[in-house]
């Protein structure tokens, strides 16, 4: 049985940093590509970003892109997401997720389908 445990989020202020990281139980976990998500009050689970196997190919959704970094360490078969310049609007459960095991170094995915495995969650809320 697979297991995702998140942490790291908390209450910041506008323009606030956090990072949130995810511990993951398999050890399959360096051939599992890796994405984050999050989910707003009232609001759908929606993409944030995602990563390959190795984690040298990442890849971010617009709202993302310059404030989240996504990295990971496959040997303490952890994943992380730098949270930074932090908005109201990013108020939200983070999730991460990984999807099956892969052969490709460098595929990813998108998509909340594609993913099999998720954490419980970790909130972030961001306060003007």
């Amino acid at each position: 049985q697979v297991q995702l445990v998140e942490s790291g989020g908390g209450l910041v202020q506008t323009g606030g940093s956090l990072r949130l990281s995810c511990s993951a139980s398999t050890h399959t976990f360096p051939y599992n590509p890796v994405g984050w998500f999050r989910q707003a009050p009232g609001k759908e689970r929606e993409y944030v970003a995602a990563m390959s196997r190795s984690g040298a190919t990442t890849y971010y959704t617009d709202f993302a892109k310059g404030r989240f970094i996504a990295s990971r360490d496959n040997v303490k078969r952890m994943a992380y997401l730098q949270l930074s310049n932090l908005k109201p609007e990013d108020t939200a459960v983070y999730y991460c997720a990984l999807a099956e095991v892969i052969g490709s170094d460098t595929h990813f995915y998108t998509e909340a389908h594609d993913y099999v495995y998720w954490g419980q969650g970790t909130q972030v809320t961001v306060s003007s």
